[in-house]
């Protein structure tokens, strides 16, 4: 008998219980639901020789960071599917695995190839849309633009698909058409509500829109039902911290980080708990609100241990705000110098603004306002290159605007806050403009 997963796709495993976990694994995967490395564990226990669930497994924990394993999972997979898969499952195979060995520009030109046959192939279409996805670790200027293509190019094979509705809906809020990205996105929550993306995006498109209260009464009445394990619970509350920072509420921001962010608390992987950890506190910062020396210091230790040499840029932004708010000169002269070093090798795809950033901070740690802004104006229009989402990079326009502002140069203050309320309505810049 032929299995297929739940796109149709047909999957090369003889077990009806391998394919079926299989199914439920991936849907928990794309949902960013709690569960999906047990339903894919169960699928190879079914079946040890289920190249595709392996694979699935391998991108599992290629997300947690456990590297070793990851790696270990996706040679599995490749030798299995070497012997009996399909061209669609060794194609499959082989894109997962090269993410697991950081062939990310390798695995996201295969991965297009791979779409024009096989658009369906839900997990593979699902690697270059995210924040962290392919597109926007690529260095690309345009990865919104980029995203919002693939998703128009392709979303006739998925009609009112849950999944694809939710990154259809959010690369348009991501490329500026927020309400259209709303409006899609809001077809796919109320499809799945059991679907982290869904609500993430929602809450990103209420961001965008400056939709404080309706924002916050929509994760306030979801996150209930969505376990502390999911892989999105702190970034969810990060923009809870988020609306709180937009209505001045800085007490509140903090205790979110506290209860629900800072490492020790937070079951997320590395990547999201160290850029919502990081962000926050900056802002809390930034803001005027006291930050604990020993609450820096334990994030900039778990932050060395996890990413102690250059290689996302979207990391080693972050990294260098921990190490410049924590008063660590040395290390943040380290990261510089080795981005500089990659720069000139040509292993820097986001290219001289990502040290630029590093060395924005310094100065604005140091209360080097002008020297701030003058090192962030010119590369203003490049910060997109670093990856992540709007919400997130507008941390580095704030810090250029606050620099600004505490540098004395008031009219190019004004004129930056005019341009983002034009953009985005936003409680807190429109404040700021008052002052």
């Amino acid at each position: 008998m032929a299995f297929e997963d739940r796109y149709g796709l047909p999957v090369s495993t003889s077990s009806a219980a391998a394919a079926d976990a299989y199914r439920r694994g991936i849907d928990l995967l794309l949902s960013a639901w709690p569960g999906a490395a047990q339903a894919l564990d169960l699928a190879i226990e079914a079946d040890g020789d289920f190249a595709l669930a392996r694979a699935a497994r391998s991108r599992h924990l290629l997300i947690y960071a456990e590297m070793d394993a990851a790696r270990e999972e996706a040679a599995t997979a490749r030798r299995l599917v070497a012997a009996s898969g399909t061209a669609r499952e060794k194609s499959h195979v082989e894109i997962l695995a090269l993410t697991t060995e950081g062939q990310s520009a390798k695995a996201l030109s295969m991965t297009l190839a791979h779409l024009e046959n096989w658009p369906r192939d839900a997990l593979i279409m699902a690697l270059p849309l995210g924040a962290f996805g392919l597109f926007a670790f690529s260095g690309m200027a345009d990865h919104d633009q980029a995203r919002v293509d693939l998703c128009e190019r392709h979303k006739h094979h998925y009609g009112e698909d849950w999944w694809f509705l939710t990154y259809l809906g959010w690369s348009h809020t991501e490329n500026g058409d927020v309400a259209t990205g709303r409006r899609i996105t809001q077809r796919a929550f109320d499809a799945r509500r059991e679907n982290a993306h869904a609500l993430h995006a929602l809450a990103h498109a209420l961001f965008e829109e400056g939709a404080v209260a309706e924002a916050e009464g929509l994760i306030a009445g979801w996150l209930p039902v969505y376990d502390r394990a999911g892989i999105l619970h702190g970034h969810v509350t990060w923009h809870q911290a988020l609306l709180a920072l937009e209505q001045g509420d800085t007490e509140r921001a903090s205790a979110i980080y506290a209860e629900h962010i800072q490492p020790k608390v937070n079951p997320a992987p590395p990547l999201n708990v160290l850029t919502d950890a990081v962000s926050l506190l900056w802002r809390l910062r930034a803001s005027g609100h006291p930050v604990a020396r020993d609450v820096l210091l334990d994030l900039a230790g778990q932050a060395a241990s996890w990413f102690p040499r250059c290689g996302n840029s979207f990391v080693d932004v972050h990294m260098a705000l921990i190490a410049a708010m924590a008063g660590d000169g040395n290390t943040l002269e380290a990261r510089i110098a080795e981005l500089e070093a990659r720069r000139e090798q040509g292993k820097l795809p986001a290219g001289p603004v990502v040290p630029e950033i590093c060395r924005a901070a310094r100065a604005f740690a140091e209360q080097d306002y002008l020297r701030c802004a003058a090192i962030l104006e010119p590369v203003a229009t490049d910060v997109v290159r670093i990856g992540g989402s709007h919400a997130q990079r507008e941390m580095i326009e704030d810090t250029l605007l606050i620099a600004l502002m505490k540098g004395g140069e008031a009219q190019k203050a004004r004129d930056l806050l005019d341009r983002r309320l034009h953009r985005r309505p936003s409680p807190r810049d429109a404040r700021w403009r008052g002052l």
